[in-house]
């Protein structure tokens, strides 16, 4: 079962829990809680460009059942959990390698609780690079040669889980057009039916 640290909202630097379907098959994997964004509301992706960006293309490709507004506003997730491999708002937006390590056994301990997890979508390099390292950690990684982050990369891990990489939809990729909506719909919609989501 799932249960989240308690946390008081608005507090800087304070553990953003993850949310969405215990059922999920899908992950989406972020860095780290925004300062401006999940670290004010308390939910990941929320309140700030990143989730304006991030959830109707969610909700186009099926996944949320409503939009992002707050902690409290309701959405429910079919099929997707959604975290970070950092809990807390880094300095610089940036998490370091000891953060990393720091909150490694977290996301350790929920990739393990979600049974029905099939495929894994990291939102950006350093999500990327923290899902390899969770996999290397638990024995279902013995190499990494060959795993490159690059958008819409795809790969299958040893234990059977589906990696697809894409870029983070931070303002500084959506406002630049190095991600638009329809390549990070695309990445959900191969998520999606990779993972068997009718």
């Amino acid at each position: 079962m799932f249960a989240a640290a308690p946390m008081r909202v608005g507090v800087l630097g304070q553990a953003v829990p993850s949310f969405g379907d215990p059922q999920a098959r899908v992950l989406a994997l972020g860095l780290a809680p925004g300062a401006h964004g999940s670290n004010r509301t308390g939910r990941p992706f929320t309140g700030d460009g990143s989730g304006e960006f991030l959830f109707p293309v969610l909700h186009e490709a099926a996944l949320p059942r409503s939009q992002a507004l707050s902690r409290n506003d309701g959405m429910q997730l079919t099929g997707l959990w959604v975290s970070s491999v950092v809990r807390c708002a880094p300095p610089a937006n940036k998490p370091t390698p000891e953060e990393q390590r720091n909150c490694a056994p977290w996301l350790d301990q929920e990739i393990a609780l979600l049974k029905k997890l099939r495929v894994a979508v990291c939102l950006g390099r350093i999500a990327f690079e923290g899902l390899l390292a969770h996999a290397q950690r638990t024995g279902n990684l013995p190499r990494r040669s060959g795993l490159v982050f690059a958008h819409a990369a795809e790969y299958t891990l040893p234990n059977g889980l589906i990696v697809i990489s894409s870029y983070h939809p931070s303002l500084q990729n959506t406002n630049t057009g190095k991600l638009t909506r329809p390549m990070f719909l695309a990445v959900f919609q191969r998520a999606r039916k990779l993972a068997g989501i009718e």
